[in-house]
């Protein structure tokens, strides 16, 4: 089986008062979730990339923090594996921040598959199908203070 190329993919890890904010999607089981943000361009930096895609997803300019969080995703190996066969990517988790005012909503070029953008509360985190499943975690934890991981391919 041939393999798509690598593709980089920034993401959002936006925490506050106790909720992070993820971009709801919905497939035949319900609503999943994920970070805000997606692809790189070829020639974009990831910061740029990251800011374009929260602009489209959720219609927000973010600030952009630390590099926090790496994971691979080689779709083979996950429960996607039938959609997602020749998929490997490479995602930057960056903390950012955005204003506080914000209101959860679509930004102008939302993904197809995306239904909203929700304040998911970190307690409540195992409630939801957020993914990668190994944010449930890690989140409820605190990326905050921690230092960066590479996490692998984990799901």
């Amino acid at each position: 089986m041939m393999m798509d190329p690598i593709r980089n993919s920034a993401k959002a890890v936006i925490i506050q008062d106790g909720h992070v904010l993820a971009v709801r999607n919905r497939d035949h089981e319900g609503d999943w979730y994920l970070l805000p943000g997606g692809g790189q361009e070829p020639g974009e930096p990831l910061h740029e990339a990251l800011r374009r895609e929260c602009r489209e997803e959720i219609g927000a300019e973010v600030r952009i923090g630390a590099l926090k969080m790496i994971r691979e995703y080689i779709g083979r190996n996950h429960e996607f594996a039938e959609e997602d066969c020749a998929m490997h990517q490479v995602e930057f988790m960056f903390e950012c921040s955005i204003d506080r005012s914000y209101a959860p909503q679509n930004g102008h070029l939302p993904d197809e598959w995306q239904t909203g953008v929700d304040w998911l509360p970190l307690s409540e985190l195992e409630q939801f199908r957020l993914y990668p499943k190994v944010l449930r975690t890690l989140l409820r934890e605190g990326v905050a203070g921690a230092p960066l991981a590479y996490l692998g391919d984990v799901n």
